[in-house]
């Protein structure tokens, strides 16, 4: 059994500052071939698909498609504000390394 990822309060939060519900979307988080690890993030805004996994809290919604969801088994969904800017992030155990950005990693 898969076990699905868990997307944090402060995730949640911000989708719910950026409006995304009011906007009819939920948050997407894809994994596709590419990227200099091998596999890389897909990040965005975006309608919710017949195949997804919905994760919902603070009135909103975080997407995963069939295909990803093995990838990002146990994994954690965050929002990170540094110095150098505010993102989205994934905290991924199933990735044996990633790149210095964090949005690609290899299994």
């Amino acid at each position: 059994m898969t076990l699905p990822p868990t997307v944090t309060n402060r995730a949640f939060e911000r989708l719910a500052e950026i409006g995304a519900a009011d906007q009819g979307k939920a948050l997407r988080v894809a994994v596709e071939g590419g990227g200099c690890s091998g596999f890389q993030y897909e990040i965005e805004l975006d309608v919710v698909g017949e195949d997804d996994l919905v994760l919902e809290g603070s009135g909103e919604k975080v997407v995963i498609d069939s295909v990803s969801l093995p990838f990002l088994a146990q994994a954690t969904i965050d929002f990170s504000e540094e110095l150098i800017g505010a993102r989205f992030v994934i905290e991924n155990p199933n990735a044996t390394s990633s790149c210095g950005c964090g949005t690609s990693f290899s299994i």
